[in-house]
């Protein structure tokens, strides 16, 4: 019986870190997709110092290798692997918890961070002497089309150099309409919305990690008491 739920145990280990490498390779892509065409570094260049397209590049690279070690160890009922994918998934763990924190302590210094930056970037972007060839400024088109928005507060911020993302319909006409909000409003309420979903997907992640662990070490402990050692 007690052998039976181990072989169960071992292969829902093995399913299940299966499952996370898939998601590895899902945020690896997502993040090379981040890279190659949503780049915001000239918009916001404090925050392009953290640069989330790699740190998901990095994230998926590092999801892929500690479930591949896990389904690995699993499979093959290896000690060795079994401990290092433990210790790994307690290092990241911890490592989560601490950015969470880090976010929810600094949340009002992020916020004046992004405020000042999209200050900084629209000033810059309307000293622009040609504005169609311009980073900056094909940078803020492409975030007031996909927000919906126009300006760091609203269109005045603009002054005289509307672009033409802010247009609602046609620009062509003598007073053309335009978006209303500001998109540092927009991008507070996106986040908002979604922190209770970001809230969540860290407690289910903590609490797969630990179901993790604990696998990891019930089969470890079986193989130790088994004498089957360091079988590769």
């Amino acid at each position: 019986m007690a052998q039976g739920c181990l072989k169960c145990l071992k292969y829902t280990m093995c399913a299940a870190n299966f499952l996370c490498f898939v998601c590895g390779v899902a945020v690896l892509g997502f993040g090379v997709y981040m890279m190659v065409s949503f780049n915001m570094s000239a918009l916001t260049p404090a925050l392009a110092k953290f640069n989330f397209a790699n740190m998901l590049l990095i994230s998926g690279i590092i999801i892929t290798c500690v479930s591949f070690l896990g389904f690995l160890g699993a499979l093959k009922e290896n000690r060795c692997l079994l401990l290092t994918f433990f210790l790994l998934l307690f290092f990241l763990m911890l490592v989560e918890l601490t950015i969470a924190c880090l976010l929810l302590v600094y949340e009002r210094e992020i916020a004046d961070l992004v405020t000042k930056d999209l200050n900084e970037g629209l000033q810059k972007a309307k000293k622009e002497v040609n504005p169609a060839n311009s980073t900056l400024m094909s940078e803020w088109d492409v975030v007031q089309e996909k927000l919906g928005c126009c300006g760091v507060i609203n269109v005045t911020d603009w002054g005289d150099k509307v672009p033409r993302s802010c247009c609602l319909s046609a620009c062509d006409v003598a007073k053309p309409p335009y978006k209303q909000k500001g998109c540092l409003g927009m991008m507070q309420h996106m986040f908002e919305e979604n922190f209770l979903t970001t809230g969540i997907s860290v407690i289910v992640l903590c609490v797969v990690e630990v179901l993790g662990m604990c696998f990891a070490m019930t089969l470890f402990c079986h193989i130790s008491r088994s004498g089957l050692g360091y079988k590769l």
